[in-house]
């Protein structure tokens, strides 16, 4: 069974919490933190997929809250939406600025506050899944540099000289520098060569 995914709320107000969790809490886990300091310990203890965070609380207030998780490298792809009633355009400036990507007003609308919540889930997911899409390409790509360039190969036997200086057979060097398996068989022009041979050597 696929987990749910996980939300922290940070709000001072019990009310808000119980009203968040009545409107979340059939479709997502829920965390809960009453102020700043711990809403940040949280989000690094559990890594949640996404944070709605009150502006004002005691102590640290919202803004300082979003910006520690910013700077921390956990926690700084969280998307973080704040809960606020403040409306005037300085206070939404300084929630981008500290690195909110949204902004939810109270007193809370459930369709509202479930639309904006899929929305940046969904763009979370997508921006997850490019980042591990990326991952997987330059690990590719890794592996395709092992065996890009100049090799020095023996002209004689053949053997290929590694990174430290030794020399290696074929098979085994790429063996060890790709995910390459060898199977053992016989060309048709050596089948020819090792044929002459073989009447060769029962007519002398």
């Amino acid at each position: 069974m696929t987990p749910l995914p996980t939300i922290l709320v940070a709000d001072d107000t019990a009310t808000n919490l119980e009203l968040v969790d009545s409107i979340l809490g059939s479709d997502y886990e829920i965390l809960v933190a009453t102020h700043g300091q711990e809403a940040i310990e949280l989000a690094l203890a559990e890594l949640p997929d996404l944070i709605l965070m009150d502006v004002v609380m005691p102590g640290m207030d919202g803004y300082e809250a979003c910006r520690h998780l910013k700077a921390d490298d956990c926690t700084s792809h969280i998307p973080v939406l704040f809960l606020t009633a403040l409306a005037e355009m300085d206070a939404l400036v300084k929630g981008f600025e500290a690195g909110g990507v949204d902004f939810v007003t109270k007193p809370f609308r459930p369709e509202e506050l479930q639309a904006r919540v899929r929305t940046h889930l969904a763009l979370k997911q997508a921006r997850d899944r490019e980042a591990a899409l990326r991952k997987e390409l330059e690990a590719s790509l890794a592996e395709i540099k092992q065996l890009s360039g100049l090799l020095p190969i023996c002209a004689t036997c053949k053997k290929i000289r590694d990174e430290q200086g030794g020399w290696n057979p074929l098979e085994v060097y790429i063996s060890e520098h790709s995910e390459a398996d060898f199977t053992h068989g016989i060309c048709p022009d050596c089948s020819k060569t090792m044929l002459a041979e073989a009447r060769r050597a029962r007519n002398s």
